[in-house]
């Protein structure tokens, strides 16, 4: 059966002279070990996060997806990449570096790998022209971070990219990133178990409880990264209080599960509890293949879990695995 994963992501082979033309104390950059086989993102000359080959290099991604039986992916920006801290003009040429560098990484297998561009999200007319360039030079969409500081999907620019992305037909992978701390989950990647599913439920109902999405065309192809984190677990939660409280439904006139049918989720949730309550709330329609790859959080045998899942019939399963990829991105 057909796979196709939609969420992976990639980090060039960007050194710190290059990073430092942006900011060389947070500019991130990629230092490969000795020996090629592994190396660190760097921040200055901080270690990021420790990574491999697969991450930069396009012929040792393409074996891995031979060996998880991969027909295509869709990779992205490593979310530390965006630049949202910085002036959008100073990071324009940033941006597009990046999404040119992507680019590159998927021509080496082009009917293998494809790419999603970043933006400039801080700056409206900015984000829109490069998603739109994007397009026009062979990106199948854009991803984008949960937020922008203190600004979440609600905020009216941020609602107005995600306006222009479905005026012109730009899918959007929402991916969360720079999690909620107040320095209590220090240890153990608690921002990442606790707080990255949190950022993408209230991604979710951000858009929901403030009525964007009555204002959002329905063109617009939309997806939450990582099942959609604890909205799926917690909608119950979210519509019991719609429907008991009226500062809950001030601004949008119907209850969450009304919008079900306005976004994605993808499927990294690696449990078969979790993807059976994921396929119970947002039907299969609406869930994509996503691996995370080549990050160790990530699906470590890609499509395993939906392949293996009881009770999906061929047709839902075909539409996890690659149906749904297809028409979410016009492939």
């Amino acid at each position: 059966m057909k796979k196709i994963d939609m969420h992976a992501h990639f980090f060039p082979r960007i050194t710190q002279e290059e990073a430092a033309r942006l900011v060389a104390a947070t500019a991130p950059w990629l230092r490969i070990d000795e020996g090629g086989e592994t190396g660190n993102i760097m921040l200055d000359n901080r270690a990021f996060r420790p990574v491999y080959r697969a991450l930069w290099d396009p012929s040792l991604r393409i074996e891995e997806l031979d060996r998880h039986g991969v027909d295509l992916q869709v990779v992205c920006a490593t979310p530390i990449m965006f630049g949202y801290r910085y002036d959008g003009r100073a990071v324009m040429d940033w941006v597009q570096r990046m999404n040119d560098l992507a680019l590159e990484h998927c021509a080496y297998a082009p009917n293998r790998l494809k790419a999603m561009a970043q933006v400039p999200l801080q700056d409206l007319d900015l984000a829109c022209a490069e998603a739109s360039r994007a397009k026009a030079t062979g990106h199948v969409g854009v991803q984008i971070g949960n937020h922008l500081g203190e600004k979440d999907l609600d905020d009216e620019q941020l609602v107005a990219f995600l306006r222009h992305c479905g005026n012109e037909h730009i899918p959007v992978l929402v991916h969360p990133w720079d999690m909620m701390t107040d320095g209590r989950m220090k240890k153990w990647m608690m921002p990442w178990l606790v707080a990255m599913p949190a950022e993408t439920q209230l991604s979710i109902l951000s858009l929901i409880l403030s009525g964007a999405f009555e204002r959002l065309p329905r063109s617009l192809k939309l997806c939450f990264a990582h099942g959609g984190g604890a909205f799926p677990y917690l909608l119950g939660r979210a519509e019991n209080a719609w429907h008991c409280r009226d500062i809950v439904r001030a601004d949008s006139p119907h209850p969450p599960s009304h919008y079900l049918d306005r976004f994605y989720v993808d499927s990294a949730v690696f449990d078969p509890r979790a993807l059976r309550l994921l396929v119970d709330t947002m039907g299969a329609q609406r869930i994509m293949l996503g691996s995370d790859h080549p990050f160790p959080l990530g699906e470590q045998d890609i499509g395993r879990l939906v392949a293996d899942q009881p009770g999906l019939d061929d047709n839902a399963r075909h539409r996890i695995l690659a149906g749904n990829a297809l028409e979410f991105f016009g492939l």
